[in-house]
C-alpha cells in the first residue's frame, strides 16, 4: 500500500511539472482550458502524503505493521474530495480531445510520449491515475483483512474500512453519473418545443448511451435516461459536438421492447419472414410508443448478440416498473406500427399519415470513450443501478419503482 501511494503522488507531481506547466508557459493552451483538463490535481498531493506519513510511522524497522484499521477508518473518508475531480473527467477527457486537433497540442504531447519519464503512457492515463487508485483501494482493504488472524484487534476495524471505502466509491459513482448525465443533456440541441419533455432536463442517472446508424446510413445516438428514451443526430458546429434530438423521445413508463428473432425484418422492409437468407437482419430489437396513436417505431441492429443484450436489459430494466413486456399474442393484436421516415421533420410522427411509413432497420454501432473496450460500448451503462431507485423515489413513483428487481450487475468500481 505504501508503494502504491507514493507512485500516486509522484505521478501526480509529474503530470503537473511534465505537462500542465509547460503547456501554460509555451501557451500551447489556455490557463483556462488546463484548470478544465487537470482539476484541482495539486490539491490531492497532501492528502496522499498524509497516509504515506502515517503508515511510515506505523512501520516497524523490520518493515512490517502491527496495526492499519484505525490509521485506514480515520483517513478513508477524505478521499470524498475526488467527488469533484471524477465528476470533471467526462468533460476533461472531452475538451483534452478536442484539443489534440491542434498540431501544437498534439506535437508536444507525441514528444512527452517519446521520452522516458512518460513510460509510454499519454497524459490522460497521468489523470486518470487518481481514479485507478480509488478503485483498487477495496482490493487492497480485502487483501489485507484476509491475511489478517481472524482474533486480530485489526479486523474489525478494517472491515469497518472496507465499508466506508465502499460508501465513498458509491458517493463519488452517484456524482459522477449526475455529472455525466447532466453534460449530455446540456449538448441536447431541440428542433421542435414538442420535443421538450421535462423529465430529460429532471434527469439525474443515464443508464446506457450509443451510437447507431438508420437506413439511410445516417448516424444516430441514443440515450437511455432513467424516465425518457431520447433519440439524437450527433452534430458538430464550430468544434462545438452537440446532439440534435430526432423524432419525439419516448417516455419509459410508454416505452415498449420487442426482441425481434433474426430474420424477422429485412433491411428497408417491414413484412416479416418473407426474405431469402442473405437479406435477413441479425441481432435486431424494435422500441415503440405502448400506444399506437403517436405510430412512433424504431428498429435497431446491434453489431452482434452480446451487444443487443445488453442494450435490451437495460431497456428492461428502465421499463420493468411500469409495465410487463408484451406477449406474442398481445403483440399480434396491436395494431402494425411503422417507423418514421422523414428525417428531417422532427414532428412528423404526430401526423396521422406518417404513421404508415415503411418499417426500417438501423444498424446499432458502438463508440468507445476513452480506452474502453470496444466489446462493452453498445451502451456506456450507468455503474450503480441502484441510484436509478433512489431518483425515482424521489420524483413520486416510490410504491411501483422500488418493488422493481434491477437485473444489471452492479460494478464496485468507476467508469
Amino acid at each position: 500500500m505504501s508503494r502504491g501511494e507514493q507512485d500516486l503522488i509522484e505521478d501526480l507531481k509529474l503530470a503537473r511539472k511534465a505537462y500542465h506547466d509547460p503547456m501554460l508557459k509555451l501557451s500551447i493552451m489556455s490557463e483556462e482550458e488546463l484548470t478544465q483538463i487537470f482539476g484541482d490535481l495539486d490539491a490531492y498531493i497532501p492528502l496522499h502524503e498524509d497516509l504515506l506519513a502515517r503508515l511510515g510511522e506505523a512501520t516497524k524497522p523490520d518493515g512490517t505493521v502491527e496495526q492499519i484499521g484505525h490509521i485506514l477508518v480515520n483517513w478513508l473518508p477524505g478521499l470524498n474530495a475526488y467527488k469533484g475531480y471524477c465528476s470533471n473527467q467526462l468533460a476533461a477527457k472531452a475538451l483534452l480531445d478536442q484539443k489534440k486537433q491542434d498540431p501544437r497540442v498534439q506535437d508536444f504531447l507525441q514528444r512527452c510520449l517519446e521520452s522516458p519519464f512518460s513510460r509510454k503512457l499519454d497524459l490522460w492515463s497521468f489523470l486518470d491515475i487518481p481514479r485507478s487508485r480509488l478503485v483498487k483501494y477495496p482490493l487492497l482493504l480485502k487483501e489485507i483483512l484476509r491475511h489478517t488472524p481472524k482474533d486480530h484487534p485489526d479486523v474489525q476495524l478494517l472491515e469497518e474500512a472496507v465499508l466506508i471505502i465502499q460508501s465513498v466509491l458509491s458517493d463519488i459513482n452517484l456524482k459522477k453519473g449526475e455529472s455525466e448525465c447532466q453534460y449530455y443533456i446540456d449538448k441536447l440541441e431541440y428542433l421542435d418545443e414538442k420535443q421538450k419533455d421535462p423529465r430529460i432536463e429532471a434527469s439525474k442517472v443515464l443508464l446506457c448511451h450509443g451510437e447507431l446508424k438508420n437506413k439511410n446510413g445516417h448516424k444516430l445516438y441514443i440515450f437511455l435516461f432513467q424516465d425518457i428514451l431520447v433519440l439524437t443526430r450527433p452534430v458538430t458546429r464550430n468544434e462545438r459536438h452537440s446532439y440534435q434530438v430526432y423524432r419525439q423521445p419516448i417516455p419509459v413508463q410508454e416505452l415498449v421492447l420487442e426482441d425481434l428473432q433474426d430474420g424477422d425484418v429485412k433491411m428497408g422492409g417491414s413484412f416479416r419472414g418473407a426474405f431469402s437468407n442473405s437479406d435477413k437482419a441479425k441481432n435486431i430489437f424494435r422500441v415503440r410508443f405502448q400506444d399506437p396513436s403517436p405510430g412512433q417505431s424504431h428498429t435497431l441492429q446491434a453489431n452482434d448478440v452480446f451487444h443487443k443484450q445488453q442494450w435490451c436489459n437495460c431497456i428492461r430494466t428502465a421499463i420493468a416498473p411500469f409495465q410487463q413486456v408484451p406477449s406474442s399474442a398481445e403483440l399480434q393484436g396491436l395494431p402494425e406500427l411503422h417507423e418514421e421516415y422523414e428525417e428531417n421533420n422532427p414532428s412528423a410522427g404526430n401526423v396521422g399519415a406518417q404513421r404508415r411509413a415503411s418499417t426500417v432497420s438501423s444498424v446499432t454501432q458502438v463508440e468507445v470513450d476513452g480506452d474502453t473496450s470496444e466489446c462493452g460500448s453498445p451502451v456506456h451503462t450507468a455503474d450503480n443501478v441502484k441510484s436509478v431507485k433512489a431518483y425515482r423515489t424521489q420524483s413520486g413513483f416510490r410504491k411501483a419503482r422500488d418493488k422493481a428487481q434491477f437485473s444489471s450487475k452492479r460494478k464496485e468500481t468507476l467508469v
